[in-house]
């Protein structure tokens, strides 16, 4: 099969996309595979994208921050320029930093996971995570001193422990 691009080498990729409930499937060679990668890369740079993210949730002053990973040496400023971090351990490590980015980017610092359906959906299991949650960003705008968003969420939580024994 030759590649649908340059109409001259051998197509070894093979992509199938749907576009408006239409197939459309494209062979390319190897070299074409690769420009169009480049050209990708340059369009969506997902780690810069990252770390423009994290330059505007980054509000931990410079001397609380982690300087690098104990276990392999990763720095912040790195996951900045890769958008990925170096092992298991950077994510306990810039915890306090990843978190505030987390929020932004899913709306929320938890995973709670899909209930299958069919099943019970217990209202009191996903409040329970609520206040889990808000907990953490208590205890977060309490060592920031962000006392009024902190009287907010004492709120919050009250309701919430209220509504569930209820």
């Amino acid at each position: 099969m030759i590649c649908d691009v340059c109409n001259e080498n051998n197509a070894t990729v093979h992509l199938t996309e749907i576009i408006n409930d239409k197939v459309v499937e494209m062979h390319i060679c190897q070299t074409c595979a690769q420009d169009k990668a480049e050209q990708l890369n340059k369009h969506l740079n997902i780690s810069g994208f990252l770390g423009s993210l994290s330059d505007m949730v980054d509000n931990l002053p410079q001397q609380q921050r982690p300087t690098k990973c104990p276990s392999c040496g990763f720095k912040y400023e790195d996951f900045k320029k890769k958008g990925r971090l170096g092992c298991g351990k950077c994510y306990e490590t810039f915890r306090e930093l990843l978190l505030p980015l987390l929020k932004k980017i899913h709306s929320a610092t938890t995973h709670a996971g899909k209930i299958p359906a069919g099943l019970d959906k217990k209202p009191s299991t996903s409040n329970q995570l609520k206040i889990g949650e808000l907990h953490q960003s208590l205890s977060r705008a309490v060592k920031l001193e962000e006392y009024e968003e902190a009287a907010k969420l004492r709120d919050q939580i009250k309701e919430l422990e209220k509504n569930s024994r209820a």
